[in-house]
């Protein structure tokens, strides 16, 4: 059966950016179906619109379906999960710089801490996001500034997900520099095995 992976990029990012058109690249040369989707209203992103969004570009999810997400296209996706019907479950998902506790280092500006607050207190069941998840992968840099690595205790105490931590990754964005990451290659790559 043919294997997608959906890449969703983060707040105020694009398809294009950073590491995504990379990783694409090279999950397409190993045959997958790759789709990353631009994302609405980037600079001001809700899960009233991307949600919907993310569950329209994927169609009919199954275990054939795999995830791609960094940052707040983490939280898109675990959202996305929530939302499925009982009997269907995903492949699985890599999560790369993702949040599901807190953040750091915001602008002071209301409008940001907004869209924050938007994400982190809307309440979330993580049990039904697992019931959709058999496996996942996380990543997290241990200098990241805006993701603090405490993020990583619900992905793995409560999603199971596998943990990676990488040395002095910032947030993995491209403005910090990051145009590959092997280790989200080779945790999808795991996944689907």
């Amino acid at each position: 059966m043919h294997k997608r992976v959906f890449m969703i990029h983060g707040w105020d990012g694009t398809p294009e950016h950073g590491w995504f058109p990379w990783l694409k690249l090279e999950l397409e040369k190993q045959g997958f179906e790759v789709i990353a989707p631009q994302m609405p209203e980037a600079n001001a992103p809700r899960i009233y619109n991307w949600v919907p969004a993310l569950s329209n570009v994927v169609g009919e999810a199954d275990e054939n379906t795999y995830f791609v997400g960094h940052s707040m296209g983490c939280q898109t996706i675990v959202r996305y999960l929530e939302t499925l019907p009982k009997s269907i479950q995903v492949g699985g998902a890599v999560f790369v710089a993702g949040f599901l506790s807190r953040l750091t280092n915001l602008e002071d500006e209301e409008e940001v801490r907004g869209i924050a607050k938007h994400w982190l207190e809307r309440p979330l069941d993580i049990e039904k996001v697992k019931s959709h998840l058999p496996k996942s992968i996380a990543i997290f840099s241990d200098n990241d500034e805006y993701v603090p690595l405490e993020n990583q205790d619900r992905f793995r105490d409560e999603l199971g997900s596998q943990i990676i931590i990488e040395h002095a990754m910032g947030h993995f964005s491209g403005d910090g520099g990051t145009t590959e990451l092997p280790s989200a290659l080779k945790a999808v790559l795991e996944l689907t095995q």
